[in-house]
């Protein structure tokens, strides 16, 4: 007789979901790096970012393109192999997966599976920028990246005005003025604020001010608008002026439309706050 039964079911795998670098390489942790070994094959937001990773570390391992274009068709194949026993690791291209990146779905699909989906944590850029920031970090609100469409931006902004929470966003170099320019108009010049960019890397720098002066910065040094930036907004005072704040609100919708002058003048009429708080005609 054979010891072992016929068709007896191989235990399940598990989804490891593995934090890589955002820039310095010696920040994959050496339970990373084991995982990565390990697992049957990775899925990858980019194969060749990641095959360029394991390259780097001497690693070889079968990899699969996971992104949001086929995540909901890969999802229901890879929840199929890792139930018959395989494990994989999810990479994003920097950082901790999910966070901005695809992902959600694997990890939602292999959890009403029940499997085990098992975090590696290491590298995200929104809490390395959080750390070093200089402002409030109890609670905080991370919103990602912006829309990209200015209206969308602004009226996202206008919304986030009065929100009390310490403020993180992710933006890139072709649209980080952009965005700039609308924090002011939203937010207000004088709130205080963070740009961290390119973290970890060669040329990482840490700025720090009011919005209004941040923007001049950003501005004035074209060094300063390359790379990928973390901006930190310091929250509303939990007992700002509501009118203001309501002010600042109807201001941004407003210049969508008018001339900044006149968008300010309505929106101070209908808000009660002081029109120089809302727009400075001076600059």
């Amino acid at each position: 007789m054979h010891s072992s039964q016929p068709g007896a079911s191989k235990a399940a795998g598990t989804l490891h979901v593995v934090a890589t670098p955002i820039g310095n390489l010696g920040d994959l942790s050496a339970r990373a790096l084991q995982t990565l070994k390990t697992v049957d094959a990775i899925c990858a937001e980019d194969t060749r970012h990641t095959r360029q990773l394991l390259s780097h570390f001497g690693l070889e391992r079968p990899l699969i393109a996971l992104h949001e274009h086929n995540e909901d068709a890969q999802a229901a194949q890879l929840v199929v192999r890792l139930l018959a026993g395989e494990s994989f690791a999810l990479v994003s291209d920097a950082g901790t997966p999910l966070v901005s990146d695809p992902g959600f779905r694997l990890v939602r699909a292999a959890r009403a599976a029940g499997l085990r989906v098992s975090p590696v944590p290491g590298a995200c850029a929104a809490i390395a920028a959080l750390s070093v920031a200089g402002i409030p970090s109890d609670r905080f609100a991370f919103e990602g990246f912006l829309p990209a469409k200015a209206s969308a931006r602004r009226e996202r902004l206008s919304r986030l005005a009065g929100e009390t929470r310490t403020l993180i966003f992710y933006e890139s170099a072709h649209r980080i003025e952009e965005s700039l320019d609308d924090l002011v108009a939203a937010l207000g010049e004088a709130r205080r604020g963070v740009i961290a960019r390119e973290l970890t890397k060669l040329f990482e720098t840490v700025l720090d001010g009011p919005l209004a002066e941040l923007r001049a910065r950003v501005g004035a040094d074209p060094n300063q608008r390359k790379g990928e930036f973390v901006v930190i907004v310091e929250g509303a005072g939990e007992d700002a002026d509501a009118a203001i704040i309501e002010g600042r609100r109807l201001y941004a919708k407003l210049a969508e439309h008018l001339k900044p002058s006149q968008a300010a003048k309505l929106a101070a009429e209908l808000s009660g706050a002081p029109r120089k708080a809302l727009y400075n005609s001076e600059g």
